[in-house]
């Protein structure tokens, strides 16, 4: 079943098909001008390349409002010939992701890490990852003596290649907690 909203019903979050293209709406502003008539203008985010486009609805304009499937889904290794296996988490069915699709979600992505993962259609479309992961610290600098928590911090390379910057106390095998939104440390993890 398709649902249309008009022009003015568009929302942010919603996911949209535009011009035969799927779209998530990062903002979207009402507007009245003093002549015309009113629309409102969004802000849109490609969800194959990532790219994003400012449009305008008409009030009385129809758009195609698309509905997601969320899996859960367990990230099991990846495959350099098939790309990144996930595994669905009722029903054991085992699916290959490529890098395009997974974009920067790689550098949060360990074995048996859960995530949810979004299809339109059958076709899988990225990854919501948890609020934050646990990593293991694989090359940075020797602490510093006397070293606090509120210095400027060094780099960290994380094991799964990701680099954050971390206070000088931290040192090489430590696990830190890493936000995946922000790609920022937020704290030594709890042993």
């Amino acid at each position: 079943m398709v649902a249309y909203v008009n022009g003015n019903g568009v929302r942010p979050g919603y996911v949209i098909k535009y011009n035969d293209k799927l779209y998530r709406v990062m903002t979207s502003e009402h507007r009245s001008p003093g002549k015309g008539r009113a629309f409102t203008q969004a802000k849109l985010r490609n969800l194959m390349d990532g790219l994003q486009t400012e449009v305008k609805f008409r009030s009385d304009e129809q758009v195609e409002r698309c509905a997601l499937e969320q899996i859960k889904m367990e990230y099991l290794y990846n495959d350099p010939s098939s790309g990144h296996c996930f595994m669905n988490s009722e029903t054991f069915e085992q699916i290959f992701l490529d890098e395009t699709i997974l974009k920067d979600s790689i550098k949060f992505l360990l074995p048996n890490t859960h995530v949810q993962i979004e299809f339109y259609e059958e076709t899988a479309l990225g990854v919501a990852l948890p609020e934050a992961v646990e990593l293991e610290v694989t090359e940075t600098d020797p602490p510093l003596k006397g070293a606090t928590a509120s210095g400027s911090g060094k780099p960290a390379t994380l094991e799964t290649g990701l680099v954050v910057t971390v206070p000088n106390f931290i040192e090489i095998g430590e696990k830190v907690k890493v936000s995946t939104t922000s790609g920022n440390y937020l704290e030594r993890a709890k042993k």
